[in-house]
């Protein structure tokens, strides 16, 4: 067995080197050229680190009324991108109506004709989020500091990989009633308020008892409890075959969240260049001098 420190990225062009062989090109077509939507499909399509796994969680705990009999969240609400490579059948019954998918992609990537559900979050938070991530599973802990790991993040490989162009792609969208806009800092603060939410906009009957259970098994607590099936076990397999990690790379996805964070880590120097791509990209279009303004936009349009 390779050892894994050989392995693992040490500088962004390997940590590039190892996504590609992860994320083909043409997998992801085949993928997303197979997929056949339903008008009541929900495609949970949040940037990565934004909230995917938690309302991946919360849908299904709705949808099915408590089930817990999966290995992995992905393997009952499917991520669209990596059918292909995973070998699943993207248009097959699920265990409960309405369908449900993952995936990252903007808005005018994805397939039309189903529903979408966006969660938006601060771009520090979620880098900061994605570099701890992706230490210890395809970045080896300590070799890319997160300034460094910024530089690729904050400009994507090109427009449709890059957090802005996919915060503008449904923020454009916001008026359309097939798409439910929220933020992470708003969902944290109010979790309950988003459960009903969410069950509405998918046309989920919803009681009490039904939102306490998904309340308690979409909880931090619970999702950490239960973490291994929210750690991307059948991708992390994925790895393990094509870039040769060693079983049992650290690809948890529930970890502390919270809101923040980034103040404690990110350099100054970071923050300012986030910012600065913010008012180059976002302000112009949407409006908003920072994310907490747009936070507290997409608050006031779901108050209700």
């Amino acid at each position: 067995m390779t050892d894994e420190k050989t392995v693992r990225a040490t500088t962004p062009q390997e940590f590039h080197a190892l996504g590609s062989k992860i994320f083909v090109g043409e997998e992801i077509g085949r993928s997303m050229t197979a997929y056949e939507p339903r008008p009541t499909d929900v495609i949970i399509s949040p940037f990565g680190k934004c909230g995917t796994t938690w309302l991946q969680q919360t849908f299904h705990q709705l949808r099915t009324g408590g089930d817990m009999d999966f290995e992995d969240i992905s393997g009952v609400v499917p991520w669209i991108e990596t059918a292909t490579a995973l070998g699943i059948d993207i248009n097959a019954e699920q265990r409960a109506e309405p369908r449900g998918f993952k995936s990252h992609l903007p808005y005018y990537a994805l397939p039309t004709g189903a529903r979408y559900v966006v969660s938006l979050r601060d771009p520090k938070d979620a880098l900061v989020s994605m570099h701890k991530f992706m230490e210890g599973w395809f970045i080896e802990p300590g070799a890319i500091p997160v300034e460094v790991f910024a530089h690729g993040w904050a400009r994507g490989e090109d427009d449709a990989t890059s957090y802005w162009d996919h915060l503008l792609s449904w923020w454009a969208q916001r008026d359309n009633p097939d798409i439910l806009l929220l933020t992470y800092e708003h969902m944290i603060e109010s979790p309950e308020h988003h459960v009903r939410l969410l069950a509405d906009f998918c046309g989920i009957a919803l009681d009490d008892d039904l939102a306490a259970l998904t309340l308690e098994r979409s909880s931090l607590a619970y999702m950490l409890e239960h973490k291994s099936k929210f750690s991307d076990p059948m991708m992390r397999a994925l790895t393990e075959r094509r870039c040769g990690f060693a079983a049992g790379s650290d690809s948890a996805k529930v970890r502390k969240g919270g809101v923040g964070g980034h103040k404690k880590i990110l350099p100054e120097e970071t923050a300012a260049m986030l910012d600065a791509i913010w008012a180059e990209k976002v302000e112009p279009e949407a409006g908003f001098a920072d994310y907490a303004a747009l936070d507290a936009e997409i608050r006031r349009r779901n108050a209700t």
